[in-house]
């Protein structure tokens, strides 16, 4: 799959342990899902269950430091 493949699901990485997600992105603020609220575990990271986008902890066990 190309990274720019539009069915590869976002990945972000974050310095917080609680994230927020609304599923909206730069080029479509407005497409999105409902706000949810969402708890990195000892995994070091949680996916978006409405739009899989992931979240991954800095510094975490998840962190490959594969950041772009």
């Amino acid at each position: 799959m190309a990274i720019d493949d539009p069915f590869v699901p976002e990945v972000a990485y974050t310095s917080l342990p609680r994230v927020a997600c609304d599923g909206a992105s730069a080029t479509h603020p407005a497409l999105g899902h409902p706000r949810v609220y969402l708890q990195i575990d000892e995994k070091g990271f949680v996916d978006c269950g409405y739009c899989d986008k992931r979240f991954i902890l800095k510094g975490g066990p998840a962190d490959t430091g594969a950041e772009v």
